[in-house]
């Protein structure tokens, strides 16, 4: 492997080390009823974007909220001396995807037939702390 290549790849590891995500696959749900709740919580403080996750009315919330709980526990894996209340942790980017559709058949009358596509979505969720000038600093 060259030595360019090898570099790259360690920077690459580096850089997943401070990533904190969390996935969501084959939801089905149209990535179009997905991104609207997830906008919503896009660039909020974690305590602030779980609140709102719980009183938003629409479907999407629910797995959305479970998908934020699973990036926060992956945050708190990489990072078991720090308190969650202390750390400034925030929704970074939330990315929703087009999954596979599923073509189902509606009859119609007289002998037609009008295609359904039920769609399904991939999301996921970055996490990040704001970094204070303090932080910098240290």
């Amino acid at each position: 492997m060259g030595k360019r290549k090898h570099q790259r790849a360690e920077e690459l590891k580096e850089q997943r080390k401070n990533t904190y995500y969390s996935k969501l696959t084959n939801y089905p749900s149209s990535p179009r009823k997905m991104r609207l709740v997830a906008d919503l919580i896009k660039g909020q403080k974690v305590e602030s974007a779980l609140n709102i996750l719980t009183y938003t009315p629409q479907a999407a919330a629910e797995p959305l909220k479970k998908l934020l709980i699973t990036a926060i526990a992956s945050w708190e894996q990489k990072n078991e001396d720090t308190n969650i209340t202390e750390s400034d942790l925030f929704v970074k980017n939330v990315i929703v995807d087009q999954s596979k559709t599923l073509k189902r058949i509606q009859p119609r009358a007289q002998g037609r037939a009008f295609r359904i596509r039920k769609r399904s979505s991939h999301v996921t969720i970055y996490l990040d702390t704001i970094k204070t000038e303090e932080s910098k600093q240290n």
